[in-house]
């Protein structure tokens, strides 16, 4: 497991320390400047994406496998350590979270604005900035830490801001005095909560059984140690351990049966809110499932592929018959994303390099189109101020701009060739029909279900007669422009170019691939007469 230890300008804490401290200082603003706390917030979040681009740039694709390496000593008597290092998956989705995050506090720029109404205790605009920030600090160090306790450590923190973020801002469309929407919200904090400290306490049993069967917790030495043979685990201590590490990453991810949480929170948060849920919290999941369960527990990790590649299946279909069925714009982009995530995983444990490259591509793909749906769903909503798709209908006449970023951002949804979606999508199916055919038929069924909510979606919302309420929308103004185009464009670039993200991610599925002992299937051609 090559490494090389960094002994210059600590490059990951940076990332990470930037929006942490900024979380800080936007939290002091005092109450009266709330402008200046946003333009706080956004100048934070471009200066931890320039950090970004410069671990993006920096990074070595052939180079060591975890580059830019820290590890100092912190509770020396349990051999915890700060230890960071990144691969090209976590330099991919570290350069995501950057990414995503000035666009998320523009778009929410007037959320948390107070309101006339008893909940205006609800919405300190510094705090909602606040809390926005210290997420991304906790994602960005969740995506570089190599230590497993303070990965799990990371991995439960950020359930704290993002349960305010859910339950203390809710959506616009539901503001006022309305006490009904007031418990919606407190029920969607509440399961998302709770959802996510089960599968947290069940891990956190993992990681201290990790501890007594390894005796510590760096990620690269007990790899090291189980690669050379060193370390040896009895075949049912090491699928415990794996299960209890599954669990917890298949709740985040989410993967079905443990989705339900997941529409709850988005439909009751804020547009941006719930980009920052599914676009770069539940990618967490996802991650933690390459990094650690394969690099950890590759045995167990090929014993638990068939029942893993079936939920995911399932949460393919159902997550798309659910959207196909769905009446509220903002929980059929919940449940499209369900079925999504049921890509992602299956490419994961597919085992094949496709799959994997491809699994890896659409986390950043699905974040990248996910939150130019999501976002402009949202400025729609704002708009008309209802989530309900019967509420909707004309509005490409009056205001085409934002009819045109929404008819894109679901095209993407639904993986048309030529954005960037397609190629993820398609490299998981290729990957995943070389091992497994059958899965990768039935997996097919989500590619026409999609093409089916999405443009339904379309075409109930944006065309048609002209409804009273919305003859007089204003289209996407300046700043909701500056939040849509570079994400548009973003998707456009990579779906006709995805090779510089290919490069990168490569070479860690290849390592990926090591660890669980696994080389592509060969195809089977006969062979001419």
């Amino acid at each position: 497991m090559s490494q090389a230890v960094n002994a210059g300008f600590p490059l990951l804490t940076a990332t990470a320390a930037v929006p942490a401290l900024g979380a800080i200082l936007t939290a002091a603003v005092p109450a009266a400047r709330r402008t200046a706390a946003k333009w706080l917030a956004l100048t934070v979040s471009l200066v931890t994406l320039a950090l970004a681009v410069v671990v993006l740039v920096d990074f070595e694709p052939g180079g060591d496998r975890y580059q830019f390496v820290e590890s100092y000593s912190w509770i020396k008597d349990f051999g915890v350590r700060y230890e960071l290092g990144v691969d090209g998956i976590g330099v991919a989705l570290i350069a995501l979270t950057a990414l995503l995050i000035p666009f998320v506090i523009l778009a929410g720029w007037h959320d948390a604005d107070p309101l006339e109404t008893k909940s205006s205790r609800w919405r300190p605009t510094q705090g909602f900035f606040a809390l926005i920030l210290m997420v991304e600090a906790m994602v960005i160090l969740s995506f570089e830490a190599t230590d497993v306790f303070l990965f799990y450590i990371l991995f439960e923190a950020m359930l704290i801001p993002m349960y305010f973020l859910i339950g203390g801002f809710g959506d616009r469309a539901h503001a006022g005095t309305d006490e009904n929407a007031a418990a919606q919200r407190s029920y969607a904090a509440v399961k998302f909560l709770l959802y996510n400290l089960v599968g947290g306490l069940i891990m956190l049993a993992a990681v201290i059984g990790l501890y007594v069967v390894a005796g510590n917790f760096s990620l690269t030495e007990i790899a090291e140690a189980r690669a050379s043979g060193q370390l040896e685990m009895a075949t049912n201590t090491e699928r415990l351990l794996f299960l209890g590490f599954f669990f917890a990453f298949a709740v985040k991810a989410p993967l079905w049966p443990l989705h339900t949480w997941l529409p709850n929170a988005m439909g009751e948060a804020t547009a941006p809110v719930a980009v920052l849920i599914t676009a770069v919290v539940d990618k967490v999941g996802t991650f933690a499932m390459l990094r650690f369960c394969l690099q950890l527990f590759p045995e167990a990790s090929k014993w638990a592929t068939p029942v893993i590649i079936a939920l995911a299946l399932v949460s393919i279909v159902y997550g798309a018959l659910l959207a196909v069925g769905q009446r509220d714009i903002k929980r059929l982009v919940a449940y499209a994303s369900i079925s999504h995530f049921g890509f992602i995983i299956m490419g994961i444990f597919a085992m094949t390099s496709q799959g994997q490259s491809g699994a890896t591509l659409y986390m950043v793909n699905h974040g990248i189109s996910t939150a130019a749906l999501m976002l402009v769903a949202g400025f729609l909503i704002s708009r008309r101020g209802s989530r309900l798709i019967a509420d909707y209908g004309g509005v490409q006449k009056v205001a085409p701009v934002l009819a045109g970023t929404f008819l894109i951002g679901g095209l993407a949804t639904l993986s048309l060739p030529g954005l960037a979606p397609f190629v993820s999508e398609f490299l998981v199916l290729v990957g995943t029909f070389a091992r497994y055919p059958v899965a990768g038929v039935i997996a097919t069924t989500g590619i026409v279900l999609a093409a089916l909510y999405t443009l339904v979606l379309y075409q109930r919302t944006m065309t048609g007669p002209v409804k009273e309420e919305v003859r007089t929308m204003p289209d996407l103004r300046v700043r909701e422009l500056a939040v849509v185009a570079p994400l548009i464009a973003l998707l456009i670039f990579l779906g006709v170019f995805p090779k510089p993200l290919t490069d990168i991610v490569n070479p860690a599925v290849s390592h990926t691939m090591s660890d669980v002992q696994q080389k592509d299937p060969k195809p089977e051609v006969e062979a001419a007469k």
